[in-house]
């Protein structure tokens, strides 16, 4: 079976072929840790570990690269703002260096709460100043930069075929920015390459470089560490569908204008997490992480299963409905598979069924196919119903498909038992609210949530589960 995936670059679904034989680099933009991660942020990383996962079961020889952005990504992407590492820094009283470790450290404990592979190598900016200037000065050397009120800019007029990611126009683009422009700019597509302390005074974080004492942009981080890695030309690049139009089209124009070559074979993108409003960000609403989902009582791969039902290339609507489906349609899988037989265990090669064997072809073909992980858990779904298919066969293919879907899904499930005490509560709280008093049905609830049990109010009644 061969895997096929969509390219931004084409806007077509491509057959993969790697650049030299069985040898795959992919790099994904990863986190800028000055806060903890929103479910939005996570629903990318879930996407491109299944994309790490499925690259590995095709018996890829991988090499998975993630920056840890801890210095020069400015909360705005036209180099306006402030250093969101900084600005949480004077916000919180800590150093940068300790929220950058601090939140660092959330990342991954969220990422291996999700059953996210951790990439072969992640790498932190700020011990890659080096490579940047490296970088910059080829750049400079090939006539690519100018230097303008102390910073160093990527003139965008030197690359024709600038923004051929985003397919933008370059003529347009004289036509200004719709917001403050930085008045150093020749353009105001272009960009900072190296900051120096004309931008901000008393910067956190600097090192000396041939232009002065400073900082790196953000764009030029991700083009020195994955070339650092990967070599000058590699198969995949993957992040958020918010990088195409700014992010990876500076981080194209940058690496091969520096090279001169093609940069990256495959650009793969995954859509935004959605609710009523719009995109999910961190200055939008309800601040949905990881850990709040668990103070409401699911688990992470309930979340994860919820991600698994929408395909990456298509926005997903979030609401706690959804996640209550999805809740209960991962539950009532381990149910299924732990109901089967277990008199009998065979490996997937001792898997010989006709009926099974087809089976995992779509199975296959679901996830080779630009990685269409719904249409692979309807398969699975589809196989558990199947009374053709031996109980024995059922448990080798569950437990190779877990090889992509890392749901826990063989997991065996603890009967939940509910204290006699929380139904006491739960009916002391339905008395409360039936003669409208709401201060005291507050305070039970928060004493069941004490007790570790989260109420969940539906048109039906009360649902009381256990936080996990």
């Amino acid at each position: 079976m061969n895997l096929s995936i969509y390219n931004t670059m084409s806007r077509e679904i491509e057959p993969f072929i790697p650049l030299h034989d069985n040898k795959v680099g992919m790099y994904c933009c990863g986190p800028t840790v000055y806060n903890y991660a929103h479910i939005g942020n996570l629903r990318t990383y879930i996407f491109e570990d299944v994309l790490h996962r499925v690259l590995t079961y095709n018996n890829y020889n991988l090499t998975h690269v993630m920056n840890i952005t801890d210095v020069g990504h400015l909360s705005d992407d036209g180099d306006l703002g402030e250093d969101k590492m900084v600005k949480r820094s004077k916000e919180s009283g800590k150093s940068v260096y300790e929220i950058a470790q601090m939140y660092t450290s959330a990342f991954f404990e969220d990422t291996q709460k999700l059953n996210i592979i951790t990439p072969d190598i992640t790498c932190k900016a700020t011990e890659h100043i080096q490579e940047m200037i490296n970088l910059i000065k080829r750049l400079e050397e090939n006539g690519h930069t100018y230097i303008s009120g102390g910073n160093v800019y990527f003139s965008i007029d030197t690359f024709p075929s600038y923004g051929k990611l985003a397919r933008l126009n370059l003529e347009q683009l004289h036509s200004g920015a719709r917001i403050e422009i930085d008045e150093n700019k020749k353009n105001p597509k272009d960009f900072v390459l190296w900051f120096t302390q004309s931008k901000f005074e008393n910067q956190a974080m600097q090192w000396p470089s041939p232009w002065g004492v400073g900082y790196p942009g953000w764009h030029i981080e991700c083009s020195a560490m994955s070339m650092h890695y990967l070599g000058e030309s590699f198969e995949i690049h993957a992040g958020g569908i918010d990088h195409v139009s700014v992010h990876h089209t500076n981080e194209i124009a940058q690496s091969e204008a520096a090279t001169k070559k093609p940069w990256v074979k495959y650009w793969v993108h995954g859509e935004f997490l959605i609710n009523e409003t719009g995109k999910m960000s961190k200055s939008k609403g309800e601040f949905l992480t990881l850990s709040l989902l668990h103070e409401k009582g699911y688990d992470a791969l309930d979340y994860r299963y919820f991600c698994l039902l929408g395909h990456y290339r298509s926005q997903l609507v979030f609401s706690w409905q959804s996640l209550d489906a999805a809740r209960s349609g991962r539950r009532n899988l381990i149910k299924l598979i732990s109901s089967l037989s277990k008199e009998e265990i065979k490996t997937i090669k001792e898997v010989s069924d006709e009926k099974a064997l087809t089976y995992l072809k779509e199975f296959e073909q679901h996830i080779n196919t630009d990685l269409h992980l719904p249409q692979a858990l309807a398969n699975l779904w589809t196989l558990l119903k199947d009374e053709k298919v031996s109980d024995s066969d059922k448990r080798a293919l569950v437990e190779h498909m877990e090889l992509i879907f890392a749901l826990d899904l063989l997991k065996e499930q603890e009967e939940e038992v509910i204290p006699q005490e929380i139904y006491t509560l739960l009916e002391k709280r339905a008395q409360a609210k039936k003669e409208k008093n709401y201060h005291l049905a507050d305070e039970v609830r928060a004493i069941v949530e004490e007790m570790g049990y989260v109420i969940k109010d539906t048109k039906d009644g009360p649902i009381i589960s256990k936080i996990v």
